[in-house]
């Protein structure tokens, strides 16, 4: 596999994309209720009877990638033995860093553990809004967001990383699959799998941005009293689109960065603010006892099925949250690949894995922390308020500190500058995933898959909320956890035939 063998990609996979996607809107909007309780259904049935597929295929991610570390193949870097890093150390893990937030993080870092607190799963036989339930809400919110989501992007972005940059095939999902089809992924097998690509990341996105305006509804009602309604957020979403789309006009340099850059600010001021203002030393201590008893509960809760229980608690968290890593996986992975060219597979997924994963921790620690400080020794209530609403989770929150209006005001631009760079982001990886590869495709392109994300999102709310969105992850997740599980096989035989070049060409230099 070589530069030559790249070709120019037919336009099938923008046109087939674009014409199921807009046949769903149109559904959506033309048979709201019917959709919305197909919906359900479908989520129901997948996550009963694919729960174990899921479950299985997502370990076996996780155990690839850490074979991979400590094998052979170890050594091999992206982009051939000669490539050098394109960025420092320093701002390769800052990327990382930033790969680990969204708006699916802010979202749930207090709304999570809260809804565990309250109501713990059956098969641990946990009192609620007890000191036990307060530990396994923190254990499990730190399953659902640690090494099994970056397992399943570290997959994605070595595969992409590897063909594009040792074999000089385009990046897109397709050329990961060279090693089984080879040419044949110019064809219908390769824009089957591109396809199935765009929908996933479609989907994925439009439960985060779904979720983003549900939070954003509610702190506005919170600070100025707009109501929270379907047509409020719609409304919201066809304002914040308009500005995604007007940033990803200008490009990943003016736009989507200088964005990237503002956001992590706040969003950083945000956790210091309540770390200080909160319970510190108990975010402390808590963060500690916390990743330590993730650790300890790991396989077990990994390989848990509810079996036993025959409860239905899983299907609406763990294999929701499966799902939607693996419809993230090609924007976050294709992200990743990016900016990995020139390092070993070994440091790669040691930086995958860690940086993210205790990132995450720590602002879980800070946010869902404080919320379970204020629960067991403050004045309670947030537990109750969730309940009501998730989305209001992060204000009740803030309520508890000083300068709530203010901060409530900072965490609503956080979540809109959030909406913004995702929908960027995802519009730059479906572009390349329409446009044959090309990092650089036509601004009516960007324009269109900018615009589509914020309709798919006012779709799922509309047709059903945030059952609906959950829905939508779970339905396109599944059919790609199949292309992973195949990706996996093909990185395997493409590494092994790199591994054997570099011993030949190693042997060879030392007989001579």
């Amino acid at each position: 596999m070589t530069n030559s063998k790249q070709k120019t990609i037919e336009p099938t996979v923008f046109y087939g994309s674009a014409i199921l996607i807009v046949v769903f809107v149109i559904l959506s909007f033309l048979y709201t209720q019917e959709l919305g309780s197909t919906f359900k259904a479908a989520q129901s049935a997948f996550s009963t009877y694919a729960g174990w597929l899921y479950i299985t295929g997502v370990n076996l991610f996780l155990v690839f990638v850490i074979w991979l570390m400590f094998s052979r193949y170890g050594e091999i870097r992206l982009g051939g033995a000669e490539a050098k890093p394109e960025f420092s150390y320093k701002s390769w893990l800052a990327m990382l860093f930033s790969a680990g937030m969204g708006i699916g993080l802010v979202f749930w870092s207090v709304a999570e553990p809260m809804y565990h607190f309250g109501s713990p799963p059956a098969g641990l036989n946990i009192g609620g809004e007890s000191t036990e339930a307060a530990k396994a809400a923190m254990t499990i919110t730190f399953f659902h967001w640690g090494f099994h989501a970056w397992g399943i992007y570290a997959i994605v972005a070595l595969a992409l990383a590897f063909f594009a940059f040792n074999k000089g095939l385009p990046l897109t999902i397709r050329s990961t699959f060279y090693p089984m089809l080879g040419d044949k992924i110019y064809g219908p097998f390769g824009h089957l799998i591109d396809t199935l690509a765009v929908l996933a990341t479609m989907f994925g996105l439009a439960t985060s941005l779904g979720l983003g305006v549900q939070q954003i509804n509610a702190g506005l009602n919170v600070v100025f009293g707009i109501p929270e309604s379907t047509i409020t957020q719609v409304v919201l979403i066809v304002i914040i689109t308009m500005i995604a789309t007007t940033s990803v006009v200008a490009g990943m340099d003016k736009g989507v960065r200088r964005l990237s850059e503002i956001n992590m600010v706040f969003a950083a001021l945000l956790m210091v603010f309540v770390f200080l203002a909160g319970p510190t030393l108990f975010i402390l201590d808590s963060l500690v006892q916390n990743i330590g008893s993730y650790v300890q509960h790991l396989t077990q809760l990994s390989t848990w099925t509810e079996s036993y229980e025959q409860s239905k608690w899983q299907h609406g968290w763990t294999i929701f949250y499966w799902a939607w890593w693996i419809a993230w996986s090609p924007f976050v992975g294709m992200f990743i690949a990016r900016i990995s060219k020139g390092r070993t597979i070994r440091e790669f997924v040691l930086g995958v894995l860690l940086v993210p994963t205790l990132l995450t921790a720590t602002w879980l620690t800070v946010f869902g922390g404080s919320a379970i400080y204020e629960e067991l020794f403050g004045a309670g209530g947030i537990s109750k308020a969730v309940n009501a609403n998730l989305a209001t989770a992060l204000y009740e929150l803030l309520g508890r500190f000083p300068m709530a209006e203010l901060t409530s005001i900072i965490a609503i631009f956080v979540i809109v500058s959030f909406f913004v760079t995702s929908s960027d982001s995802g519009s730059l990886v479906i572009d390349t995933l329409t446009s044959g590869g090309q990092i650089d495709s036509p601004v009516a392109l960007k324009v269109f898959w900018a615009s589509t994300e914020g309709v798919v999102a006012a779709a799922l709310l509309i047709a059903g909320g945030l059952n609906a969105l959950q829905a939508g992850s779970v339905l396109t997740g599944l059919p790609f956890t199949i292309v992973l599980l195949l990706m996996c096989w093909n990185l395997q035989k493409g590494l092994r035939e790199e591994w054997l070049i570099q011993l030949k060409t190693e042997l060879n230099r030392v007989q001579r």
